[in-house]
């Protein structure tokens, strides 16, 4: 290891759970998860290629060595998730890489990944904000069926298919911290927006696979566990799972029902943009958010932009015939 890499910024939290900041675009975008359960480590989430060599770095600074690492586990292969997911195993000699049946096959061989990605960001971005996507050995693949269980030290984790978001996606229910691993399924809760009122959640909509009626039965089936904590990718663990799922299922009807009224429109992307900017603005401002409204849009501009692609290709999805 370079020891000029410094090592990736964490928080440690209950039941042998690091939050670590992957270092995308922003502090406190983006995170992964490093559980530590006896003799087995296991990543939740890769993050970007760029940011591998400060994962591998927290490890040797915390004397965790790479052979104790049994499994690499992407919540979907969006690339903010499992861009980096190819590089990390390659430093992880025994390790596992765990993914949803529909996403393997990207992984391991990432090319249709990487054009779709190059095709809603273009391709000099996709280099700049995700590095080397490297593919992974099918032999080194898990793929995580629904109700899957995989031991981690005395105990397991369990896979749950959680479509709404993307049809790749699983959450991973974890029975010794009575949280669930969400990816994007809970959405997104950045700590900026914490008020008195406690953590802020709303959708991410990006692009292709947003369902919202699926979306709503993966939370139905999420609450059903009763879980304490929701580990979520952006940014962090969040607690009062409840009514955070409620206010998050609110947010998913309000982007129907703006998709829906702005479905015929000439410049309907741009209407899209400006109505969930404003969706956005007024749910912080009745959530106690005191930020100026320059500051919430610097927050949530990459957010917005890749919700209201993702409601464009909902609504033009709708709008097929049925077979």
């Amino acid at each position: 290891m370079d020891s000029l890499i410094s090592p990736a910024p964490c928080v440690a939290l209950d039941a042998g759970i690091l939050c670590i900041d992957t270092q995308q675009v922003r502090p406190q975008m983006a995170c992964c998860y490093l559980i530590e359960r006896g003799d087995d480590l296991a990543f939740v989430e890769a993050g970007t290629s760029p940011g591998v060599p400060a994962l591998l770095a927290l490890l040797e600074a915390r004397g965790l060595a790479r052979e104790r690492v049994r499994y690499v586990i992407p919540t979907h292969v969006h690339l903010d998730h499992a861009g980096g997911a190819g590089l990390l195993m390659r430093a992880l000699p025994n390790a596992k890489l765990v993914v949803h049946p529909r996403g393997a096959r990207h992984l391991i061989d990432p090319g249709k990944l990487i054009a779709g990605a190059s095709a809603v960001y273009g391709a000099d971005a996709v280099q700049r904000m995700y590095g080397e996507i490297a593919p992974v050995p099918e032999a080194r693949v898990i793929v995580a069926d629904d109700g899957l269980r995989l031991p981690l030290g005395d105990g397991a984790l369990e896979f749950i298919d959680s479509p709404g978001h993307a049809r790749h996606h699983f959450c991973v229910w974890d029975a010794a911290s009575r949280g669930f691993f969400t990816g994007d399924s809970f959405g997104l809760s950045y700590r900026e927006f914490d008020t008195a009122a406690g953590p802020f959640v709303m959708p991410t909509t990006t692009p292709v696979q947003f369902e919202p009626e699926a979306w709503r039965q993966t939370l139905a089936r999420l609450l059903a566990y009763a879980p304490q904590w929701m580990y979520l990718t952006h940014y962090g663990r969040v607690g009062e799972v409840p009514r955070l799922a409620r206010e998050l299922g609110d947010g998913i009807a309000r982007y129907e029902r703006i998709a829906t009224e702005l479905a015929g429109v000439q410049d309907r992307h741009a209407q899209l943009r400006r109505a969930l900017s404003a969706d956005a603005l007024a749910a912080l401002r009745a959530h106690g958010c005191t930020l100026a409204d320059e500051a919430i849009g610097a927050i949530l501009d990459g957010d917005l932009e890749l919700n209201a692609q993702g409601l464009g290709v909902w609504l033009d999805q709708q709008a097929k015939p049925r077979a």
